[in-house]
């Protein structure tokens, strides 16, 4: 450690306010009673000094690190931090290796809290699976995306997902007040003036997120001007301090579900104006550009389908572009295809069609194959009637055979209702063009 680092850690007041303000305990913690409220799930697991395996989920400046801290704290566990975005199978080794020691030498757990869990592969995450599975070390996943995609399904088996709220403006007004109370930790030495309508304001434009609303009031009391010894924060004040930091903590995934929402709607509209700045709005708020491209791969199979059969290739193609340059060329690719998922024509006979598919198979169950498209490796098959009367496409006049490849008792169902847009208007007359050859045999 230099100079710098130890003046840093032994002098709070190089702390960000935030950091400082970080609850010691859990008497001291602010919202989300619906997780540690009297009575709930994880309150009882602590009061009988037991913790399972958890998945915070939950956007920015809710309390995710802080509750891993304090869960830990409250049953008298070592606590280890890894973050995903720079640890990988390694760092978990030698978490693990560590708590082996702990619990051998002393007889003590240790909870890992793993931050931004969503960004370990599946290899990375299927390495946590025995550990937690063992009960060797107590898993604490953070994440700010829905883990039900992005967290693989056996070790979300073993979690349970916790969902945190953004904090309410009463909520964040109690740790504002508590920041500018605080002698100690806060600004409470310091000769600030802060009025009702301000404070509202603050919490109002903080959005539900702690961070912000604390390193807002930072900075406003940091810039606010001085007249008679001290510091006035007004509505002008914040505006500056909170213009310092919005573009910060938009890059941080604001609104995030509700912006995925807007692009994917935006190229369904085929706008591309506004698909482009919603995509740029995600990655600029520092989304995963690779979530993005999913998302765009699933759009090209589901809303443009046969309408244009290239979209997929594009969607495609742009996500292995993107892995081969990245970023900040990798921009490229992403735009060039979502322009061109905005601007091609639309079909969903993908969604309908396996949805009708699935709904026959849920009203009628697993119906016997009937017996001319059987395999028949075997003469005792081929006895049993297996393959008989097969009739081989290219040899049938038309090159449609005219048997029904569905089980009789759904015989003539019509599951694909192909769209009389773009490409897929060539295909919806190909299949009327197959149903006619066949009624007529």
């Amino acid at each position: 450690m230099d100079l710098f680092s130890h003046h840093a850690r032994t002098d709070p007041s190089q702390r960000p306010l935030a950091e400082r303000m970080r609850p010691r305990t859990l008497d001291e913690y602010v919202g989300q009673q619906h997780v540690v409220g009297p009575g709930r799930m994880v309150t009882r697991a602590l009061a009988e000094g037991d913790l399972p395996s958890l998945i915070l989920w939950g956007p920015p400046g809710t309390g995710k690190t802080t509750l891993a801290r304090l869960f830990a704290g409250r049953i008298g566990a070592r606590f280890e931090a890894l973050s995903a975005v720079s640890a990988g199978i390694k760092e978990v080794r030698e978490v693990v290796a560590s708590a082996e020691r702990a619990r051998g030498e002393g007889g003590q757990r240790t909870v890992l809290f793993l931050d931004e869990i969503h960004r370990f592969n599946k290899a990375q995450q299927d390495a946590l699976l025995p550990v937690v599975e063992s009960g060797l070390l107590t898993l604490v996943g953070a994440t700010t995306e829905n883990p039900s995609f992005e967290v693989n399904a056996a070790l979300l088996s073993r979690c349970r997902v916790v969902r945190l709220e953004p904090l309410s403006e009463v909520d964040l007004g109690q740790l504002i007040d508590r920041a500018l109370g605080d002698r100690e930790r806060g600004l409470g030495a310091s000769p600030l003036d802060l009025d009702d309508a301000t404070r509202a304001l603050i919490a109002r434009a903080s959005e539900g997120d702690a961070r912000r609303a604390l390193t807002t009031l930072e900075v406003a009391a940091r810039i606010a001007p001085l007249a008679g010894g001290r510091r006035r924060i007004d509505a002008t004040v914040v505006e500056e301090a909170m213009q310092k930091r919005t573009l910060l903590y938009d890059r941080a995934g604001e609104e995030h579900y509700n912006v995925i929402s807007a692009f994917i709607k935006s190229l369904r509209a085929s706008d591309p104006d506004a698909a482009v700045y919603w995509m740029l709005r995600m990655l600029e708020a520092g989304e995963d550009p690779r979530f993005v491209l999913r998302r765009m791969v699933i759009f090209a199979g589901e809303d443009v389908g046969l309408a244009d059969p290239r979209a997929l290739q594009i969607a495609v193609s742009a996500a292995d572009a993107f892995d081969y340059i990245g970023m900040p060329e990798g921009i490229f690719p992403l735009t060039e295809a979502a322009l061109y998922l905005a601007t091609a024509p639309k079909s969903n006979s993908a969604l309908t069609t396996s949805a009708a598919a699935r709904a026959a198979i849920a009203a009628h169950g697993a119906l016997p194959v009937p017996l001319h498209l059987r395999n028949a490796p075997t003469r005792l098959m081929k006895d049993m009637g297996y393959g008989r009367g097969y009739e081989y496409p290219p040899d049938a006049e038309g090159g449609v055979a005219a048997a029904s490849n569905l089980p009789e008792a759904i015989a003539g169902a019509r599951f694909y209702e192909p769209r009389e847009s773009g490409f897929e208007k060539q295909v919806a007359e190909r299949v009327r063009w197959f149903i006619e050859q066949r009624s007529r045999r």
